[in-house]
């Protein structure tokens, strides 16, 4: 059985004998980077530094939310605001793979400029076992190459440290709940952001449409879970789909883009199975989605696939 406070004593002690001088580490705010960030700044203090990327494909108001969390840490961070190179960097790219490796390659070269800049010899990521699992290597098939892991350079110049590399998420919780970390119950959120809920090109003006469709699913969501109307899932989000279909605004005949919903039941992220939301939940994030962004989206589907076959996210 799992003993999370066992773990945190003896990661303490590892990474003291390991990190002698100043760390970097990839700070997201989720689960995973917030649990490692905790754990090294436990085992460190000052001499880690926390780096946010705002990549211009987090969730609505997450910058802010993740500048407060590294505050109530009292961690010591830097915040980069790289949106503009990211949307450079992806232009014109749909393949999900091509994206998820950008999008690695892009961090690796923000992390090795500020860590020339700071004189910093390693980073710290929050990767856990599915990460690996998922993204191959010796005798695995490739399910996804997950940023922290296929989206890595061959060739780097920091030496790396994941703590958490052979643990899964609901371990990862555990530890978060005997460190008093406040996001612990916080659903995941994937590395490359919502970069890879945008099938096809990730452009800032298709990048706004799936941020506020994935507010809306949150809110409501959670609002239904707080009513108890419906036990709140382990991840729900939107997806804005490739294709356009047909629809009605007023009395005119509108060709609009297509929004999903994502909700899963999960333990390890190994595994899903979809929720049932009621149809009055689901009607009213319709309803919200259609009358918020009408002049975008005219239709949403819901997802009713499970991992197998399908994964978690889209892409």
């Amino acid at each position: 059985m799992f003993n999370p406070t066992a773990f945190i004593n003896e990661s303490t002690e590892n990474i003291q004998k390991t990190l002698k001088e100043k760390a970097l580490i990839a700070f997201s705010g989720g689960v995973d980077s917030t649990v490692c960030a905790a754990l090294v700044n436990k085992a460190v203090g000052k001499r880690l530094i926390a780096v946010h990327v705002d990549t211009g494909y987090m969730r609505k108001n997450e910058a802010d939310h993740v500048k407060q969390l590294m505050e109530e840490m009292n961690l010591n961070y830097r915040f980069i605001d790289a949106s503009d190179e990211y949307y450079e960097a992806l232009k014109d790219v749909v393949d999900p793979e091509k994206k998820r490796k950008i999008i690695g390659e892009k961090f690796i070269e923000i992390f090795e400029n500020v860590a020339k800049k700071e004189d910093i010899q390693y980073l710290v990521q929050g990767t856990i076992a599915p990460d690996w699992i998922e993204s191959g290597g010796e005798l695995r098939d490739t399910i996804k190459s997950h940023h922290n892991v296929g989206g890595l350079p061959e060739k780097m110049n920091l030496k790396l440290l994941e703590p958490l590399r052979d643990l899964y998420k609901d371990e990862v919780r555990e530890i978060a709940r005997a460190l008093n970390v406040s996001v612990s119950e916080k659903q995941p959120f994937p590395g490359p952001g919502l970069a890879i809920r945008i099938m096809g090109e990730a452009t800032p003006k298709r990048t706004e449409i799936v941020r506020e469709a994935c507010a809306i699913v949150e809110e409501e969501i959670e609002k239904a879970a707080s009513e108890n109307k419906m036990m709140l899932p382990w991840q729900y989000f939107a997806v804005l789909l490739p294709i356009k279909s047909v629809g009605v605004h007023g009395d005119k005949r509108a060709y609009g883009s297509v929004i999903s919903i994502r909700a899963v039941e999960s333990m390890d992220a190994m595994s899903c199975s979809f929720s049932t939301i009621p149809h009055e939940v689901i009607d009213l994030i319709s309803n919200r989605i259609t009358n918020t962004l009408g002049n975008d989206i005219n239709r949403v589907v819901y997802d009713v696939t499970n991992k197998p076959p399908g994964t978690i996210e889209w892409e």
